[in-house]
């Protein structure tokens, strides 16, 4: 079997900006981070700004003072791309509603569900929870009433409402106008 002939590529790999976030997330100057590890301060602020490369020696004493792998510098950030109108219709439930998952269907963290609601859409007729501790809905156009056990609020374009995922509620577009909205569940509710 033949290997593949693979060129090296001259692009310098940028590390600088994570060493600096895992520095800052260890709520270390950069001094601090010179005395833990022998290295001068000016040396740290130049491979922060990828304007120089460690060495190896150097790398693996700088990660095991910030307490990051070596390998997580090296990682590509996971992304995913929601194109309007392409992502996976959901139904949560109610009537009158259209939902698109907007996060990847693999999230955990968060989820984010974009809803078209038409005139006189309503969420169940009993009020209900979802299975995430924060609940974040966010009206993008038009107007929605959100209703707890003893609370009503009406909501305009512009306007967020947080509350806890697992409060009793539902919901009612009592215009006759189409109105959007996003649904934000953190930690993503369970299925």
């Amino acid at each position: 079997m033949k290997a593949l002939p693979v060129e090296p590529s001259n692009a310098p790999v940028a590390i600088g900006s994570r060493i600096r976030a895992a520095r800052q997330e260890q709520r270390m100057t950069i001094e601090q981070v010179a005395d833990s590890t022998g290295l001068t301060k000016g040396f740290l602020s130049r491979v922060e700004r990828d304007l120089t490369s460690p060495s190896v020696a150097s790398l693996v004493t700088l990660c095991q003072v910030l307490g990051i792998s070596i390998g997580d510098l090296f990682l590509m950030p996971e992304t995913h791309l929601s194109r309007a109108g392409e992502g996976p219709r959901i139904s949560l439930g109610g009537q009158g509603i259209k939902e698109e998952l907007l996060t990847a269907r693999h999230e955990r963290r968060l989820q984010i569900i974009r809803a078209v609601i038409e005139p006189r859409g309503r969420g169940e007729s009993e009020l209900y929870s979802v299975d995430c501790e924060v609940d974040v809905l966010h009206v993008i156009a038009g107007r929605i009433t959100l209703i707890f056990t003893s609370e009503r609020y009406e909501l305009n374009a512009g306007d967020t409402i947080s509350f806890s995922g697992r409060e009793p509620h539902s919901w009612i577009n009592e215009t006759d106008e189409q109105a959007i909205v996003t649904w934000t569940l953190v930690p993503a509710a369970a299925r």
